[in-house]
Order: C-alpha cells, then structure tokens, then sequence
C-alpha cells in the first residue's frame, strides 16, 4: 500500500463522468491492495442495489442494503478471506449508493478515514456526473419508464437533502410510471422551501402540465419571490396556457429551520400532517384555489409551528385517498399506522416504508392514481 496515495477526489475530477467507478476502483487496487470492488446504485423504487461495475454478488448481499439504508460503514470478515466494507455514498443527504471494497486485512483508524473520504468524493462526483452521462440512470432502472416519468424523475431535485438542522425525503410511485405527482425543494440560508404537486390527469399531458407549475414556481423562488408569488405566477402560466381547462393542486412551504415556523400556502389536496410525540395529526389549513383554476388567482400564507424532534409529511391524494377494491381510504387508518411503524426510522427510509405500505394495500390491484409523499425531520 503507498504511503501517500492521491487524493480520490482529484483522479475523479480529471476522469470522463462515465468512468468514476473504474478509476475508483483502479486508485483502491493501487494504493490499498483491494480486491474485488463494485459501486451499488439504488434503483428507482429504493428497495434495490444495482452493480456499476458487475462483480460477482457476495453470499450476503444483505450487507449492501442494511448500509444503504442505516447509512453506516459495516466490515464483515471471516477467520479466513478478506475483508469486506460497505461504505454509503452520501452527497448532502442523498443517498447516492454504497461502495464495497474487499481489503487483505482489517482497516486501521487512518485507513477507515481514508476510505471514507474517498467514498465522500465518489458520492458527490456520481451526483454531479448525471448531468453529462446516462449510465447512472441506466444502472438504476430495472424496467423502462413512460415517458410521462422520464419527465418526473428528471425534474426531480433529488431524492433526499439534508444537515445537521433537518432532513428531508421524496419518493414518487408507481415510480416506473408516475404521471403529475410531484415535489420540489431548495434550501436558502435558513429556509427551506418545499413544494408538493398532485397532478391532474393522465399522461403525458398531467407531467406536461405538472413541468410548466414548477418551472414557474422556481422562476419566481429565483428571483427571490416568496410562496404567495411563487404560486401566483405558477397560477397565471398555467391558466395561461389552459384557460381554466385543467389545474393543479398544490402545497407550498416556506419552513424556518432556526425557529420552526411554517409559511403555508394549500392550493389543493396535498395533505400535511405533524407527528410529535407519539401522536399524529393533519395540519388543519384552510384549502384554497388550485394552480390555473382562475385567472389572476390570489393567495393567502397561512402559518405553524414544529416544534424539535418534529416529523412532517406531505402526501398527495394517491396516498391519503386510495381505496382500492372500495377498501376504506388508505389516509383513515392505515397511513397512520403506516406512519406510526417508521418513527425510529429516518426520513429516507420512512418514505419508502409508507409507499411499500401503500402498494400492500392495493394487494396487487393496479392504482387509480400515482402518488408522492415527503417526510421532514426537523433536528434543530
């Protein structure tokens, strides 16, 4: 092993966006005498770990996911072999995948920090990399998306975020053919501003329509608009481009992460609810006009409070309102129960356990309508 290898993250800088898992995996046979190595990407659902580089799968492929989803290194070895680590790829939160990397002999102290850092550089490279290659997304894809999806996930800002104040978590389902659900997200200093769309329609048309309200919404967010702005100019383009043919109904929030405070504006059926304690309870705001439905529609803030520890969800009405085989609403009952079950998990981990949750519930049968829900935890 050299004594000083190169950094990681200046081989990946210099390397074609394509090949950051060889040129990871050539500096780690290089400079740490590692064996087999393989860059594990989630796929779209997150319940999955998908190979980059094709290396055969370990007898106990469990090891993989029980890092991706508690986000902590593990080392596994036997009396005799080698050493095998499962680091996460982390980049803000996101949870990008997880490097396995087998070694002769057990890491060091130094060793492990090293090792961690590269898979810090590795993580935030791949992030940065998804704009100039498909291979990535390629890699997380178990079946072919609508085109009605294609155009979700690619307006998706990411699928969680998160610091030492908050995190926060996003999942779209049926995730290979989502049509108009929606969230949108940007932090700011101290504010996070979160959106949550529940499309209208089918389709193309319903993701078309779901495009136009959040590159409006961030138009006017980038230009330092607040949430009554942001929501009446989405309003106008799309009333603009529909006359009041079709809407969409949307949840805007600006929430303080210093204070707690929430800015609301609920123009439609996106439903938020506070779990504190050992309680939930649905946030009672007052509903207004949906996106387009009028033509220079005005918009009222309404506000809240989280306190620390706090969990809030959004969820759309795939969620809240599914009843499949005139089964009972999923939101009476069984969301909350749902809900109740992931306290102790993370928000990543939650989204996924509620929409897996959501999917039983159907028990098979085929949804009316796509869904989206988004979990924050504020940590304070």
């Amino acid at each position: 092993m050299s004594d000083q290898p190169m950094s990681l993250g200046s081989l990946l800088r210099a390397a074609p966006p394509d090949r950051l898992p060889e040129a990871t995996a050539e500096h780690l046979r290089r400079h740490f005498s590692a064996g087999q190595v393989e860059v594990l990407v989630p796929d779209l659902t997150g319940t999955r770990l998908l190979p980059l580089l094709g290396e055969p799968e370990p007898a106990d492929g469990a090891a993989a996911l029980r890092c991706f989803a508690s986000q902590r290194a593990s080392t596994d070895h036997a009396p005799a072999g080698p050493v095998r680590l499962h680091l996460p790829l982390t980049c803000w939160s996101e949870r990008v995948g997880v490097l396995r990397v087998e070694l002769p002999t057990p890491p060091g102290d130094d060793l492990s920090e090293r090792l961690a850092a590269d898979s810090d550089d590795l993580a935030t490279a791949i992030r940065a990399a998804g704009a100039a290659t498909d291979r990535y997304r390629r890699a997380q894809r178990r079946a072919r998306l609508t085109m009605a999806a294609e155009l979700q996930w690619d307006l998706l800002p990411g699928r969680s975020l998160g610091d030492e104040r908050f995190l926060v978590a996003g999942q779209l389902e049926p995730a290979y053919a989502v049509r108009g659900d929606h969230f949108d997200w940007a932090l700011d200093d101290d504010r996070l501003t979160l959106t949550v769309l529940n499309g209208h329609g089918d389709g193309m048309e319903s993701a078309l329509l779901t495009s136009l309200a959040v590159n409006a919404m961030r138009n006017a967010r980038r230009c330092g608009a607040d949430i009554v702005e942001q929501a009446e100019l989405a309003s106008d383009a799309i009333h603009a481009q529909y006359g009041g043919a079709v809407h969409t109904a949307t949840l805007l929030l600006e929430i303080d992460l210093i204070g707690g405070g929430v800015a609301a504006v609920d123009a439609g059926s996106p439903h938020c609810l506070i779990a504190r304690g050992g309680g939930i309870e649905q946030v009672p705001l007052e509903q207004q006009l949906p996106l387009g439905m009028f033509g220079e529609a005005h918009y009222e803030i309404q506000r809240f409070h989280l306190e620390p520890g706090d969990r809030m969800l959004v969820v759309s009405d795939g969620v809240h309102a599914a009843t499949p085989g005139n089964r009972p609403r999923y939101g009476e009952t069984a969301l909350v129960n749902a809900l109740r079950r992931t306290r102790l998990q993370p928000a990543t981990e939650a989204v996924g356990t509620v929409m897996r949750g959501l999917r039983e519930y159907h028990a098979g049968a085929e949804p009316d309508d796509d869904a989206v829900m988004v979990c924050l935890d504020w940590r304070r």
